[in-house]
């Protein structure tokens, strides 16, 4: 395994440096605005050590389930980045501000919190309108009116179906996602042997 930068073969480096351009592709104006929770980077904060092993298991780890995927910040960024091509970045941008919502302790923000949520994702004509049923709006407007944490669950439970069962698998199909899994599954199996530090020689 890869201890330091300095003992990373060419190749290794090379092959690091290929990946952060093809993620890359998926960062492109990625960034989310304050009030959905900011997506910022990728993380590449690990670089120095291991960092084609831990950065393919990511990579890999997102097709295995959509929890894998929204659990990793990698995964998150590269998600809305599919989806902003489809015009649909809302749905995750509404249940990645669910999830900040959530981490509120104080009543008087959680009440303004939750009415700027709903007047940006929920109300009919909203400027990010996330698609749920007339129903589950209704029902949400109607838990503002004694706001707690779980007064989204509803509408963002509905919202990740939606998203698990629809823009999830055309992202795992998407030519962007193949192609880096693909160089994530070559590193992976080459990480132990091209990027070991080579052993020293006997004279």
């Amino acid at each position: 395994m890869c201890r330091t930068l300095a003992a990373f073969p060419t190749t290794c480096l090379e092959r690091a440096k290929e990946f952060k351009t093809r993620l890359g592709i998926f960062l492109h104006k990625s960034e989310l605005g304050s009030d959905s929770g900011s997506l910022g980077k990728f993380d590449w904060s690990s670089k120095h050590s291991k960092e084609s092993r831990s950065f393919s298991e990511d990579v890999l780890g997102w097709k295995e389930s959509f929890d894998l995927l929204l659990s990793s910040k990698n995964g998150v960024a590269a998600f809305h980045a599919f989806l902003k091509t489809e015009f649909s970045e809302e749905n995750l941008e509404f249940w990645l501000a669910c999830e900040e919502f959530k981490k509120i302790r104080s009543a008087a923000k959680l009440s303004s919190r939750a009415q700027r949520i709903f007047d940006e994702f929920i109300r009919s004509e909203a400027p990010k309108e996330v698609n749920i049923d007339h129903e589950t709006r209704e029902l949400t407007r109607t838990n503002l009116q004694a706001v707690t944490v779980t007064c989204f669950d509803v509408a963002q439970g509905k919202t990740r179906t939606l998203m698990e069962k629809d823009s999830y698998p055309r992202f795992l199909k998407s030519s962007a996602y193949q192609d880096l899994a693909a160089q994530a599954t070559a590193a992976a199996t080459t990480s132990t042997s091209s990027c070991s530090p080579a052993e020293p020689s006997h004279t």
